[in-house]
């Protein structure tokens, strides 16, 4: 479990991982950032109470080295990957173990339930739940099925099979998982995706949080886009050509409105409106869709809008000058 500012969540994800029950020896690798909220205190308090709590330093914050120094410190032959924002549901690792040794996958992975407290982190959550949220990907959605995947929440892993692809990508900031999972499945490995293993995920609280995570995921999906091309799902394209069709048409309202826009030119400009106003009718469509007062439907368009336009706005950024050192900066600034 990589930490770092995990103050509010860190205790229950620790209880979730060692309260499953498990009847084989249970082990929980901490790689420790340099938090600043009192992380460091609770894990600490918590290691002290039970030595199954083990933790590694991760001085440079970067979730794929903490998870690399995490995995090489363990002692068992089972890692099972998991995230301060999380919580296991009872018998997660019971079952995971037993569908990676049924399925002979390299990983196998469930689905992330996001869950809110009241106001906006709720509507990230059911943005995180809707298909409206975050592109369809299959760990995200109520109706998956079991079987081979392209990528998969988290993930249950053999240590061996690990270092046999060279653990976790240390050059990447973000999207770390999928790629791991695209190097298993180059390697001729399977990737497996279980329904029954659910994981609680708590999502960002805040709009300006959600935006900086958003930017930042953009800005490493880019980046692999760099990397493997047209490897990537044509999903992931969406959100970068909703902003550019939004900035021409912010540009062609003004020329049309002056005359300077005009005729066969004009109508052909005018074109550039269609992919916004389509999109706003998306937001509408998706509120009539949603649970809940006038105000959290509206609160949950606004939080699609921040999801896609920072994710859009990261991947051009990332796609024309790389990723280079763009970190998320939502844990580390309030």
């Amino acid at each position: 479990m990589p930490v770092l500012n995990e103050a509010e969540y860190v205790e229950s994800a620790i209880g979730s991982v060692l309260g499953q029950g498990y009847a084989g020896p249970v082990e929980i690798v901490l790689a420790l950032g340099p938090s600043q909220d009192g992380t460091r205190a609770i894990i600490e308090r918590l290691a002290a109470a039970d030595d199954r709590i083990r933790i590694v330093e991760n001085a440079g914050m970067d979730i794929p080295i903490g998870l690399n120094l995490a995995i090489k410190a363990c002692r068992y032959p089972y890692v099972i990957r998991v995230d301060a924002h999380t919580e296991l549901a009872d018998g997660y690792t019971t079952r995971g173990i037993d569908t990676l040794e049924r399925t002979g996958a390299a990983s196998v992975g469930g689905i992330m339930v996001a869950t809110g407290r009241p106001g906006f982190q709720a509507a990230v959550a059911t943005a995180y739940n809707s298909r409206f949220g975050l592109g369809g990907g299959a760990y995200h959605g109520g109706d998956a099925h079991e079987g081979p995947a392209e990528s998969a929440y988290l993930g249950v892993m053999r240590g061996d099979v690990l270092a046999e692809v060279g653990y976790f990508d240390e050059t990447l900031r973000r999207g770390e998982d999928w790629e791991l999972n695209y190097r298993f499945r180059q390697a001729g490995k399977t990737v497996w995706l279980d329904p029954e293993l659910r994981v609680k995920y708590w999502p960002r609280s805040t709009p300006a949080k959600l935006a900086r995570q958003f930017f930042a995921t953009g800005v490493w999906r880019a980046e692999l886009v760099r990397r493997l091309g047209s490897r990537n799902p044509l999903r992931f394209f969406a959100p970068p050509v909703l902003v550019i069709a939004t900035v021409l048409s912010l540009i062609a309202i003004p020329l049309h409105a002056s005359g300077v826009l005009h005729g066969i030119l004009g109508w052909i400009v005018a074109l550039v409106y269609l992919g916004p106003t389509l999109y706003l009718l998306l937001l509408v469509y998706a509120a009539t869709r949603a649970s809940g007062l006038l105000t959290d439907r509206l609160r949950f368009m606004l939080v699609i809008a921040i999801m896609h336009f920072s994710w859009g706005t990261g991947f051009l950024r990332g796609f024309v000058s790389g990723a280079g050192s763009s970190v998320d900066t939502s844990r580390t600034e309030s």
